[in-house]
């Protein structure tokens, strides 16, 4: 099982900038995804970007494309969220995890039995 640390959240003006992290540990496979979701106050989880943990590929939702980068080293067993001109909807905890596959990651994720504590992202007006 693979156990996920999230860290790097806080307040940010509009327009911002913050990096977030997640330590991976324990086993996962080469062709594990990798993602980042978030909730914001009284909505449900959403999924926000993913990477391929061996070849890299990512793909994000609409709402961050252009402003969010997700990355990995694998060398680190570390996933980034690299997040730039942020919105206060952008306003959430943030949380990492992995799945077995794109569509896993982006459909499936509310199926996932753990998470861990998350990063708190506050963007203010």
């Amino acid at each position: 099982q693979v156990q996920l640390v999230e860290s790097g959240g806080g307040l940010v003006q509009t327009g911002g900038s913050l990096r977030l992290s997640c330590a991976a540990s324990g086993r996962f496979f080469s062709n594990n995804i990798m993602a980042w979701f978030r909730q914001a106050p009284e909505k449900e989880r959403e999924f926000v970007a993913a990477v391929n943990w061996s070849a890299g590929y990512t793909f994000y939702t609409n709402a961050v494309k252009g402003r969010f980068t997700i990355s990995r080293d694998t060398a680190k067993n570390m996933v980034y969220l690299q997040m730039r001109s942020l919105k206060p909807e952008d306003t959430a905890v943030y949380y990492c995890n992995v799945g077995e596959s794109m569509l896993d990651v982006t459909t499936r994720y509310k199926n996932f039995e753990v998470w861990g504590q998350g990063t708190l992202v506050r963007v203010s007006s």
